[in-house]
């Protein structure tokens, strides 16, 4: 080896350390002065060139390419040190960018530059590969909410009808787990009281017969609130999607107090009720004693659809009743489904015939 190649690689290793930040000498561990973990010996010295730019190539040596570094020399790594190219290049090599999420207390953007895949431009395009009637493909689509025209790549799905998929997973899991505002329940005026629930909405999933009995300290609440033996007694419910209550409660409630005293009959005081489920219609009809009990309660939400609501109504609802003894109306939402100022018009007419036939369920339709 002569003189120039060793000069060339002497270059290098100090080109490397001034590089990584650390000073010679530095990758020398003396016993017993650290842990015995080698991370140990050059932590020290960075700790104060951290908020220091990376130093740029050694300077008056632009002839020489600087050695890209991760932070440690090949020395302290044990490696031998990489030797320079023989010969002279065109220009120098900048130092690598720092990034900013390695640099301790510095916040990193999040950036999203992926449109929304559940826009309803992407939820209602046809994604076959060359149909044979594309307008009645498109008709198609657009006459139903089921998943149709998405295409396929091989066996499997495209990526953009998986994304939109994925998207509507997200909108239900958040109506399921989420909790109804309560500045909407303000807003309305109804108190809040809750079932037996006491896990949360974990417990309320596990353990439906729970959410069918009131506690000990709602009973005592709504039967000091709310007079007894009225006509129509409304209570709402967040079943299994707060987005359904948040949507259409604020629209139905003032239609069905309109409609009860327009028809003559006596109103309730409605309430609200937390971790519900429709059997709880039982306790609160032995409680209050009304004619009929009509419970506003949020349906299991669909893929994409999570704002459906149900009107569950009961004649004289007492222990022991089942489905078969109640009525519904479902799928109450706007744009699609039952509108909700019809759906409260519909609720009052189907209470005047509960009044009249003085049954609901199986016995009124066979009745």
């Amino acid at each position: 080896m002569d003189d120039v190649q060793i000069a060339h690689i002497a270059e290098a290793v100090i080109r490397e350390i001034a590089a990584s930040g650390t000073r010679p000498g530095a990758d020398v561990v003396p016993p017993g002065s650290s842990s015995g973990r080698p991370e140990e010996a050059f932590r020290a010295p960075l700790q104060g060139d951290r908020d220091r730019p990376l130093s740029p190539p050694w300077d008056g040596q632009a002839e020489t390419p600087a050695v890209p570094s991760s932070g440690l020399s090949s020395r302290a790594k044990g490696y031998p040190p990489t030797p320079s190219p023989v010969g002279p290049l065109s220009r120098s090599v900048p130092p690598e960018p720092v990034c900013p999420a390695a640099v301790p207390g510095k916040a990193v953007g999040l950036a999203v530059d992926l449109p929304d895949p559940a826009a309803p431009e992407f939820r209602c395009k046809p994604r076959v590969a060359d149909p044979v009637h594309p307008e009645g493909l498109q008709a198609l689509i657009a006459s139903t909410t089921a998943r149709i025209g998405v295409g396929r790549s091989g066996p499997r799905y495209g990526t953009k009808p998986l994304l939109l998929f994925q998207a509507d997973h997200a909108t239900t899991q958040d109506a399921l787990f989420r909790e109804v505002d309560r500045r909407l329940l303000d807003e309305l005026g109804l108190f809040t009281v809750q079932t037996r629930i006491t896990g949360g909405k974990q417990e309320y999933l596990l353990r439906p017969d729970l959410g069918r009995r009131l506690n000990e300290e709602a009973g005592q609440i709504v039967g000091e609130r709310c007079p007894k033996g009225r006509n129509i007694q409304v209570v709402a419910g967040d079943g299994l999607s707060a987005a359904a209550i948040e949507a259409n409660l604020p629209k139905v409630l003032p239609v069905l107090e309109q409609g009860a005293r327009s028809a003559g009959l006596t109103f309730g005081t409605p309430f609200f009720v937390k971790y519900c489920r429709v059997g709880v219609m039982n306790d609160i009809g032995t409680l209050l004693e009304p004619d009929v009990l009509v419970l506003l309660i949020g349906e299991r939400p669909g893929l994409g659809r999570a704002d459906s609501m149900s009107a569950y109504l009961a004649y004289r609802p007492k222990a022991g009743d089942t489905d078969a003894d109640r009525d519904m109306i479902c799928n109450i939402f706007e744009r699609g489904g039952i509108n909700p100022l019809e759906a409260g018009a519909f609720v009052i007419q189907l209470a005047q015939q509960m009044l009249q036939h003085r049954v609901s369920g199986v016995g009124r339709k066979s009745g």
